[in-house]
């Protein structure tokens, strides 16, 4: 270790639940951020539960493990120069060392009541009041930050998340559909939306598949799947395997992604990377994720137009071939690589301008 205080903490304590975007944002973000390390003969260290490196697998040469007593008492090296907390609700901020913050999303301002949002709003602003400096994950969740809450000039930048790449071999699914199928994927809740898609299924013999964490939520999904009369073809699977999910982007149809509040949609770029056609909504970040690559269900969910522009989309997408190669480009400009070189840019600012104090 360095005597300069010089180390960049990277804070994995929140990002301990698999099937989460947040678990595949930390597993990602941090390999690509030791890598660059490593180029730049620079230190960065991983807070985390001792399980979940276990879990990533992944070689980081420092780390400093996660203890209950730390609730109360947050110890660090006296190399560490910056605090990276990479959620905006982290447990653990330390006192005396620069925070830099990345905030992911103000969902809370898209699904509660005004009175939850006021107290949201104020848990968020504490935090930060706390640090020196702010990344979101897309241009939408900036301008929302502006919006609702008071920076005092801090600068903000914004870092996209990068496509993540599957290398292993997609896996059959227990869960395997008889024939052709559209696919969605998320936690099973209301933001999600994943009640509007039934109706895409009137006219014609696919089925649906939905993985993801389950709720009480999937009771309203197949409500609307009876009115439609299509229950028999809406299948809501539970979590599923990286491999099994990247079976499914692969085979599907299309992808549907219908949520109504987003920092940024994961699933979209990866479902793009396997040149599948992408049916997203209007709302939150998508356009921006999306661009010109997908095609979008009305503001409103109107179910009769959403059957228009589900057929016309799948239809546009058959007519043109060279879409595709493009979209998978598309894809693969969000890169985890360019992700990390653009969070140690800020990183090296930061412990710089720390020195020139």
């Amino acid at each position: 270790m360095s005597s300069k205080r010089d180390t960049v903490i990277f804070d994995c304590e929140r990002m301990r639940y698999k099937n989460t975007g947040l678990y595949v944002f930390g597993k990602e973000l941090i390999e690509a951020l030791c890598t660059e390390a490593k180029k730049r003969e620079r230190n960065i260290m991983v807070y985390s539960r001792k399980s979940t490196l276990d879990e990533w697998g992944l070689k980081i040469r420092f780390r400093r493990v996660f203890k209950s007593l730390h609730k109360r008492i947050l110890p660090l090296p006296s190399d560490v120069g910056l605090w990276h907390s990479p959620f905006q609700l982290s447990h653990f901020f330390p006192r005396k060392t620069p925070i830099l913050l990345t905030i992911h999303d103000l969902n809370f301002m898209y699904e509660e009541g005004e009175s939850q949002q006021k107290k949201e709003l104020k848990k968020l602003q504490a935090i930060i009041d706390k640090c020196a400096r702010i990344v979101t994950i897309s241009e939408f969740v900036k301008k929302d930050v502006l919006k609702h809450l008071n920076t005092n000039g801090k600068e903000i930048d914004v870092i996209y998340n990068g496509c993540t790449r599957f290398t292993g071999t997609p896996q059959i699914p227990a869960d395997k559909p008889a024939g052709k199928f559209l696919f969605s994927v998320g936690t099973v809740l209301p933001k999600k939306n994943f009640h509007v898609l039934p109706c895409l299924l009137e006219g014609n013999d696919y089925e649906l598949i939905i993985a993801g964490v389950r709720s009480e939520y999937e009771q309203k999904i197949l409500k609307e799947a009876e009115f439609y009369g299509v229950t028999d073809r809406v299948k809501i699977i539970g979590t599923i395997s990286e491999a099994e999910k990247h079976w499914y982007y692969k085979n599907c149809e299309a992808f549907l992604f219908p949520s109504v509040a987003e920092g940024f949609g994961l699933p979209v770029i990866e479902a793009m990377y396997y040149e599948r056609p992408v049916f997203l909504s209007t709302h939150t970040c998508l356009p921006e994720i999306g661009g010109k690559y997908a095609f979008y269900f009305n503001y409103d969910f109107d179910r009769k137009k959403m059957q228009q522009e589900f057929r016309k989309g799948m239809q546009d997408f058959a007519d043109t071939s060279i879409y595709r190669e493009e979209m998978r480009n598309h894809a693969l400009s969000f890169s985890w690589q360019m992700a990390a070189k653009k969070y140690w840019d800020i990183y090296e600012e930061m412990l710089n301008h720390n020195i020139d104090r």
